[in-house]
């Protein structure tokens, strides 16, 4: 715990992670009155100060792999909540797998082993919907969306590493009686920096950032793909309910918007704020499958949580934030975005 501005005993959540998720989480975090402190090797001061202000959040610069640092981070703020968010994602997971390995696996492992020592009483996994295998898929599925108790396992890396960090810390949690929430979100977006890999999230702040700036785009041929999507502020507020509420009987939900967006329907609600923008697709074959929506019933029924934003207005939304980030980095020679 740490003092807040009033004197008072302010309770504190561990981030790892000081991008998207880990940010929109500290939103709300602050809000209610609590401190944070961000485990991160290299955050960005700027977009903390964009994100957050003048909050009650700390940087502590380490990294996942390094376990006393966690430890003593962790038991020097007395951490009651710990997020975890770090590690590689999407593409950069596949180019780089004993990297990979290394941070995501490991340093899960360290997560883990930090919420054992420190004594942390809850341990909230951002986990991904794809640990789901999709190689599965049935009809039924796509008539009412893919549910928790799917089965997991894939061909890539980014999904089967986050589900064997999920295992990790099932049997942590059970050996050593730490609660445990863990969220599978879906395509997260927002104004953010995506440094970790996220080429879904990436393509969006391209095509949004190309539209406000008045210029083109190009646009990967895999990245016109059908996916389901979360907006960032969505996606907090499901974080910061599993942080808080009372230990729900089911413990990992699904979070998206429950449907899944075509690329044409992403370009429209783009032009529909910018009518002139101009973008290119990179040529090559386009797959034509679209894949079953998650079903987000649980989350509704046990974190009290759905998604607020529609991908417009999310995007209406998204450009307020941005043109205020950028009027910021006018003034202060700064860039955010």
């Amino acid at each position: 715990m740490r003092a807040d501005l009033n004197g008072a005993e302010a309770m504190t959540t561990l981030v790892t992670g000081a991008g998207l998720i880990g940010t929109e989480f500290a939103r709300c975090a602050l809000a209610r009155g609590e401190a944070v402190v961000f485990v991160d090797p290299e955050p960005r001061a700027d977009f903390l100060r964009m994100k957050l202000g003048a909050g009650n959040y700390v940087l502590a610069p380490h990294d996942v792999r390094d376990l006393p640092a966690l430890i003593e981070v962790a038991k020097a703020h007395r951490v009651e909540t710990l997020v975890h968010t770090a590690g590689l994602i999407g593409p950069r997971v596949q180019q780089s797998l004993s990297l990979a390995f290394d941070i995501n696996l490991g340093g899960t492992r360290n997560v883990a082993e930090t919420v054992r020592l420190a004594g942390v009483r809850r341990l909230v996994h951002i986990s991904t919907l794809a640990v789901y295998d999709r190689r599965r898929e049935t009809s039924e599925a796509m008539r009412q969306g893919i549910a928790e108790d799917f089965p997991r396992g894939g061909e890539r890396g980014y999904g089967n590493f986050k589900g064997a960090k999920e295992l990790i810390l099932e049997a942590y949690a059970a050996a050593h009686r730490f609660e445990l929430i863990m969220l599978r979100p879906a395509n997260v977006f927002g104004l953010g920096h995506y440094w970790s890999g996220s080429s879904g999230g990436q393509k969006m702040h391209n095509l949004i950032e190309a539209a406000f700036e008045e210029r083109g785009t190009r646009i990967t041929l895999s990245e016109t793909l059908p996916f389901e999507y979360v907006y960032a502020k969505d996606m907090g507020r499901a974080v910061d309910r599993a942080a808080t509420v009372p230990l729900p009987d089911e413990t990992i939900f699904n979070i998206g918007n429950g449907y899944v967006t075509s690329f044409e329907e992403v370009l429209a609600a783009v032009q529909a704020l910018f009518p002139a923008m101009k973008y290119e697709i990179e040529a090559g074959e386009r797959s034509q499958s679209r894949p079953a929506p998650l079903d987000i019933s649980l989350a509704k029924r046990h974190l009290g949580w759905e998604p607020r934003f529609t991908i417009a207005s999310a995007f209406a939304d998204y450009l307020e934030e941005l043109a205020h980030a950028r009027g910021t980095a006018h003034r202060s020679g700064e860039r955010h975005a």
